[in-house]
């Protein structure tokens, strides 16, 4: 029999964080300072709202953009914040998570050759998605020296004629980086320049620490060439909810709906009306949540760089990206060695991007007393191989 599998599929490797996790689900007593996930249970209310409505019976499709009122509720949301306006009919469109949203932007505004800008390091499904949607990913490697922020120079140095699409991440995942306002303008002002469409990851947007966050399609003439991409997992703890969203110009929003008419039809009603709950009254949980991950950031970040393992300060997400490799081996050894000797799980930092090969990546969603007890192992760990 011929073998099915597309050259495409094939050729991508499967996720570089994944066998930390698996290995640490065989084990006991694991501290896991690896997955990207909350440790808060989605907000009381709003999980009561998602139970209402199965309740009520509202267990049926909604519209393909997701529930009106919903969407009118992000539109006033992102003015609020931002002072950016979409429309909620035309510009707005309720997806199933941000992964989906990143799916269809890329599936609506790439023909095949079209390349698209990818500072690193970033989320580990940028450039297999930019691969699936048929472009070809430009990988630009940030510098721990500029706290992982990509400068305006780099992009232009990578910008070619088939160039079409700047791909930024910020708050940043996995470094916890946040752009400054200064440098986004700089990048804005060479998008308008070089007539590139930028798709904005924005997820962490509220978790963000000693800053303030800048959306970019509120910057000066970005709005009609940004693909805004937002959700809920993060800040309001509903990552198993998978409810995201995306706001752009009527234009490109109506190609990303068209992809995701054929290909979803629309996002869990029940996660939308919970998505609804969340937006109109979860501000009080959203800066408590930040209040706590703030807290534990304080630790871990002063705590890795006391052991002897560089942390450059993050100012957003929930990571910590300390350097390993001046203990004399890889990354990919540290990971394994501190799983299998003192049961604490970090992410390699290569599994997002070559540029992150001497760091790994640490989450501090997880309880400040396993993130202190935590430190105690790792510290006995950096004092052996230190030697």
């Amino acid at each position: 029999m011929r073998n099915f599998i597309s050259h495409k599929a094939a050729s991508i490797p499967p996720s570089g964080i994944r066998r930390f996790f698996d290995i640490a689900a065989t084990m006991d007593d694991v501290i896991s300072l690896g997955i990207g996930e909350p440790d808060f249970t989605t907000p009381e209310h709003i999980i009561r709202a998602g139970i209402e409505s199965l309740e009520a019976g509202e267990t049926h499709y909604t519209s393909n953009s997701g529930i009106l009122e919903l969407r009118e509720a992000l539109s006033e949301h992102l003015a609020k914040l931002y002072g950016v306006h979409y429309d909620p009919e035309k510009e707005l469109l309720v997806t199933v998570g941000v992964s989906e949203a990143l799916y269809l932007a890329l599936t609506a505004v790439l023909d095949p050759g079209d390349e698209v800008i990818v500072p690193q390091p970033c989320f580990v499904s940028y450039c297999p998605e930019v691969l699936f949607a048929g472009g070809t990913p430009v990988v630009v490697r940030t510098r721990v020296e500029e706290e992982f922020q990509v400068t305006a120079e780099q992009i232009e140095a990578a910008i070619t004629p088939k160039t079409k699409v700047l791909l930024v991440g910020y708050p940043n995942n996995p470094t916890g980086a946040v752009m400054s306002r200064e440098r986004l303008l700089e990048v804005a002002a060479l998008a308008k320049k070089y007539d590139l469409l930028v798709i904005s990851d924005e997820i962490y947007d509220r978790l963000v620490y000693d800053t303030e966050h800048t959306c970019f399609p509120s910057l000066p003439d970005m709005r009609e060439r940004t693909i805004l991409l937002q959700g809920f997992s993060k800040a309001y703890a509903m990552t198993g909810w998978r409810i995201g969203y995306a706001a752009a110009p009527a234009e490109i929003l109506g190609a990303m709906r068209k992809v995701h008419q054929y290909t979803i039809m629309s996002a869990p009603t029940t996660a939308q009306i919970a998505a609804l709950q969340a937006i109109r009254h979860g501000e009080d949980d959203v800066q408590a949540m930040r209040a706590e991950y703030d807290r534990r950031r304080r630790v871990l970040f002063k705590g890795l760089n006391s052991i002897g393992l560089p942390t450059f300060e993050p100012k957003g997400a929930f990571y910590c990206f300390p350097k390993v490799t001046h203990l004399g081996m890889s990354a990919e050894d540290f990971c394994e060695k501190l799983l299998y000797e003192e049961k604490v799980a970090v992410i390699p930092g290569g599994a997002f991007g070559e540029c992150g090969k001497d760091h790994v990546r640490a989450c501090y969603a997880t309880s400040l007393e396993k993130i202190e007890e935590a430190l105690e192992r790792i510290s006995r760990f950096v004092e052996k191989y230190a030697r």
